[in-house]
């Protein structure tokens, strides 16, 4: 069993954390079921926070215009519905949802609505059918998701390709963004709609 505790900069940015230290432990079972679109790789990986996140990996149906078919788009959704404004976390450049395996579980653990989103072109989605995954393909998947989906104001939280991402997509729809974090930065913070 591993325990991971968190630094207290969570009540910085989600001031209704009441909790100053959080402790969450993890065990990997050897029994981890992971989803059938995963790579067979995966079973090689020992990170029991990874193993663990990687089994609620799931792929939601994302309709987008410049696909004829839906895009079988890869997150990691909350366990926790609550009435707070959604935590969205977008991973960096050449990774996945999985980068966010040690701080997802701190953020729910807080009882914080938490997803954990692949962007389009990197992760797990299934992208056969995808001519294009520039920015501004990159933005309508996204803000199809959220439509489908989060349907509410959200904080987008992302390093590197996940913070720009997330700045372009605040950008362009500064009604669905509450919160604005990059973590590379110190967890700065913006506030965009009050």
């Amino acid at each position: 069993m591993l325990t991971l505790t968190s630094a207290s900069s969570a009540l910085t940015l989600f001031p209704e954390c009441k909790t100053q230290r959080l402790r969450f432990a993890i065990s990997a079972a050897a029994d981890d079921k992971f989803p059938s679109f995963l790579p067979k790789q995966m079973e090689e990986i020992k990170d029991p926070f990874a193993r663990k996140l990687a089994t609620r990996i799931e792929r939601l149906p994302v309709n987008v215009s410049f696909s004829e078919k839906s895009i079988m788009s890869s997150c990691v959704k909350p366990l926790i519905q609550s009435n707070q404004n959604p935590v969205v976390l977008l991973h960096g450049f050449d990774s996945s949802c999985l980068e966010w395996r040690y701080t997802f579980p701190l953020l729910e653990e807080a009882g914080l609505e938490t997803w954990a989103i692949d962007i389009l072109g990197w992760g797990f989605s299934n992208l056969e059918r995808i001519k294009s995954c520039d920015v501004a393909s990159k933005r309508e998947h996204f803000y199809q998701l959220w439509k489908s989906y989060i349907k509410r104001p959200m904080t987008l939280v992302g390093p590197s390709l996940g913070a720009a991402v997330a700045v372009d997509f605040a950008v362009n729809h500064p009604e669905v963004v509450s919160i604005l974090d990059n973590l590379e930065y110190d967890l700065f913070s913006i506030r965009l709609v009050e």
